[in-house]
């Protein structure tokens, strides 16, 4: 068959309005199931490829996502990342991502660029201080990821959990010194719900905290060790892997191997370079895939807004 048939020709061949054939190729839930099986096997046997310029001015789907990742240099983000486009991409979804570096207004105006684009959805990786309201103007075309919110579909981490599961690993070693490294709390995350399980945590065990946070970059974390460790710490716990690098470096130029260290990511890198330290996986490649999939079942016409906290992986 020729492959330059219109959707004009499609809807002959398959004895449909041309409307219809647009909605099958909009994915309206509306269109029986029958009559998208027979225009899907058309499209399928004509080779027919959809203009999405040509669907955007129809305002039907382009079949395209936003992402708006963080950084595009953190190892736990890109692995989000990784199961997410397989997933959209299976879906038969392209992507267009953008980096917000943690910017409020930064954020706003790749929303806006989207919007005018009109791509089909967004999934936002969130922070302390993005704005939920710009967010929730998207509706169920929009799901957050790290970020504690009620007005939009969300995947949380067990922020707190992947805490106590380093503390129980290093505690069933017969550790009890134990110091703590980590993030500014102003971030509520990564920083206030770590930092918040340490120090429950040394309130059980009826010891004094002591801890330090900073930025979440190695070379902060390398410059807060000294300020963390006495001469009988047993352990330091990371509130990142990226801080875990930083902090095992610093332990070895000083000679101060014997302290166990634990970060947070499973980054492989950070494993290679230092095999003794215990990493929990937050469950970044599983927290990707299911962003990808209630945005996809939203899409799809679920207009029920989901709020998922992924467990951490078991090492």
């Amino acid at each position: 068959m020729n492959k330059k048939l219109t959707i004009l020709d499609i809807a002959k061949l398959a004895d449909v309005g041309k409307s219809t054939v647009s909605r099958v190729l909009t994915n309206d839930p509306k269109v029986k199931a029958q009559t998208r099986e027979k225009v899907e096997k058309i499209i399928r046997e004509s080779g027919y490829t959809p203009s999405k310029s040509a669907q955007s001015m129809r305002g039907g789907s382009q079949k395209v996502v936003g992402i708006i990742i963080s950084r595009l240099d953190s190892p736990s983000e890109n692995r989000v990342v990784a199961t997410m486009l397989s997933t959209l991409y299976a879906a038969g979804y392209d992507v267009v991502i953008m980096e917000s570096q943690f910017d409020r207004n930064k954020t706003n105006e790749h929303l806006s660029v989207l919007k005018k684009r009109n791509v089909d959805g967004v999934i936002v990786f969130g922070f302390t201080g993005c704005d939920e309201n710009a967010l929730a103007q998207w509706g169920n075309r929009v799901v957050a990821i790290a970020m504690d919110t009620q007005l939009i579909s969300s995947i949380n981490y067990d922020n707190q959990g992947v805490i106590e599961h380093a503390l129980a690993h290093v505690h069933h070693q017969s550790i009890s010194r134990i110091s703590y490294i980590g993030v500014d709390p102003e971030d509520k995350t990564t920083g206030l719900a770590r930092l918040t399980a340490y120090k429950k945590w040394c309130k059980n065990q009826g010891v004094t905290p002591c801890y330090k946070t900073g930025k979440l970059s190695h070379e902060s974390a390398y410059q807060l060790v000294d300020e963390v460790l006495k001469p009988d710490t047993q352990a330091i716990i990371c509130a990142s892997d990226t801080i875990a690098l930083g902090v095992a470096k610093r332990l070895q130029e000083i000679a101060r191997e014997d302290v166990v260290v634990t970060g947070v990511g499973g980054n492989e890198l950070l494993s290679f370079l230092f095999p003794k330290i215990f990493s929990v996986d937050p469950g970044y490649a599983c927290a990707g895939k299911k962003a990808a999939d209630i945005l996809i079942n939203q899409l799809n016409g679920n207009e029920q807004i989901v709020h998922y906290t992924q467990q951490p992986i078991p090492h």
